[in-house]
């Protein structure tokens, strides 16, 4: 079974529905790291403010992270300074060394337990190639102030050739964080409403936001920290984000953990940390990621991470594994602020890559200067409206053909035959089929129900894929990922996907019996 131990750890919240048509000063769309943290100091700041999540808070990525907190972003500052100069990356490692400290801050001020310690962050390589790479980082990163060392061995019981460390980083548990910080948030103005997606967004003197119930919110300033934009409106941030998917398991090892969290340079990506699970110590082995809706058998990826865990650890059990889904931007950068150049009351906070902790409390304190002050000190470093430099010119290009392929492919893609009596559907399977000419979803559940769904996805028309480590239909495009019956999982869609309506004929031609 698929399960996060942030969510097993905790319990479950219940923030009410949006049941009646508001008003308020600052409606925030999304109730993950960036949403929660955004409320918080708005509300210091002394607004009313409204979140709307269209699930449960601290549910989504913020349910699922390797909850790292660290600016210790694999390889990253050396490249900007050759891309964007010493500037951006001194207000990118500001932002971000701020944002670790701002969190301890936070937790100690409100007596928030949420298993906060103290570690040393290391990016290590086994191959030769990168060590020249790794030596960079470590320089550019102790020009930025960072507390960096370059090293030729590393806690864990591995051979490397080299790495870096960055000292004074730290972990925690992110739901206990998040709960304990929202139970802040309502009274006296604000609140946080659950179940309360919104699907439509009005621009006018003020801001209307429409809820699924259709129930509406108005609002002076809206901030859209809902992972992935939904809004498509002249921001084209579908064509400027990419969604990818990693996968986590927490293992029971034998040997005790050396402390420390780490991460290779290298492709397949591996990265580790461990957790105090209250009676026993859990390490995270993460990694394998790859684009959402892409690839094969996606279950191997667990293997993938099993068989590398094994190389370093006496693996006695794996009591927990789950996935997890970033949005990459074209040049690595965070967008954060106006969510076009001309909307200054209209703000966004996305593409976090697999950095979203330290970058979502960095983006909650510039969309909170930008509201309150007008400008925030780190604002180029993250600005949305950002010229594209060459080298994400290029990313531009291969991202932009590489959704244009699926759609067209997703088009003709499928189990094409004329009867349908011999394609077979085990319990927990599923399957792209067509039925004259269409393209359906079929998954047949462990009470050997089959459930069909239209596997045109709701956001731009991308053709869904099955996600077998999952049980999910996803999609190669944009990201937006939907349940076997055709529940919203991910966005930016945000509405279902059509159940197929001829479920007895179809039930029929797979010998079903009604």
């Amino acid at each position: 079974m698929n399960l996060s131990f942030w969510l097993a750890s905790t319990p479950d919240t219940s923030y009410p529905f949006l049941e009646n048509d508001i008003k308020t000063d600052i409606a925030i769309i999304g109730g993950g790291f960036v949403g929660i943290s955004c409320a918080y100091l708005l509300k210091k700041a002394g607004f009313n403010v409204v979140v709307l999540e269209a699930d449960r808070i601290a549910k989504a990525t913020s349910g699922h992270t390797t909850a790292k907190i660290t600016s210790q972003h694999n390889l990253i500052y050396d490249k900007i300074i050759r891309q964007r100069g010493k500037e951006i990356a001194q207000q990118y490692a500001d932002a971000n060394e701020t944002a670790i400290k701002e969190i301890k801050k936070i937790a100690d001020e409100y007596n928030i337990e949420c298993d906060y310690v103290l570690q040393s962050a290391y990016v290590y390589t086994q191959e030769d190639k990168y060590i020249e790479q790794i030596e960079a980082e470590t320089e550019a990163a102790s020009s930025l102030g960072i507390n960096a060392h370059f090293l030729g061995e590393i806690p864990l019981p591995l051979k490397i050739k080299a790495a870096v460390r960055f000292d004074n980083q730290a972990q925690f548990h992110p739901r206990k964080y998040l709960l304990g910080l929202a139970s802040t948030i309502c009274g006296n103005g604000c609140q946080i409403y659950e179940k309360s997606r919104v699907v439509d967004l009005e621009e006018s003197l003020n801001y209307t936001l429409t809820t699924a119930q259709g129930k509406k919110v108005t609002a002076q300033k809206v901030i859209i920290a809902s992972h992935y934009p939904f809004y498509n409106k002249s921001g084209f941030y579908f064509a400027r984000i990419y969604p990818e998917r990693t996968y986590i398991i927490a293992i029971k090892a034998k040997e005790n953990y050396p402390g420390g969290m780490y991460i290779n340079v290298e492709q397949p990506a591996r990265s580790l940390r461990s957790q105090n699970s209250g009676l026993e110590e859990l390490i995270l082995v993460v990694g394998d990621n790859h684009k959402t809706g892409q690839g094969e058998d996606t279950s191997l990826h667990y293997k993938a991470l099993v068989e590398f865990a094994q190389q370093i650890f006496t693996v006695e059990d794996i009591p927990f594994r789950w996935s997890t889904q970033d949005c990459m931007t074209l040049d690595g950068l965070p967008y954060v602020g106006c969510y076009i150049s001309d909307t200054p009351s209209l703000y966004v906070a996305t593409g976090f890559g697999k950095w979203g902790i330290t970058n979502s409390m960095a983006a909650a304190m510039i969309l909170r200067d930008l509201i309150v002050e007008g400008s925030s000190p780190w604002q180029e470093a993250f600005n949305p409206s950002r010229q594209t430099i060459l080298a994400s010119s290029k990313n531009f290009v291969i991202e932009n053909l590489n959704v244009a392929k699926h759609l067209v492919n997703g088009k003709v893609e499928g189990i094409i035959a004329d009867s349908l009596e011999n394609t077979e559907i085990k319990p927990g399977e599923g399957k792209i089929v067509k039925i004259d000419g269409n393209r359906i979803g079929a998954f047949r559940d462990n009470q050997n129900k089959l459930h069909f769904v239209d596997t045109t996805c709701t956001h731009m028309g991308c053709e869904l894929n099955w996600n077998s480590a999952e049980q999910s239909w996803d999609c190669p495009c944009h990201g937006s990922r939907f349940s076997y019956d055709g529940e919203v999982l991910e966005g930016p869609a945000v509405y279902p996907l059509t159940s197929e309506k001829e479920t007895k004929t179809l039930s029929k031609l797979f010998k079903e019996e009604f």
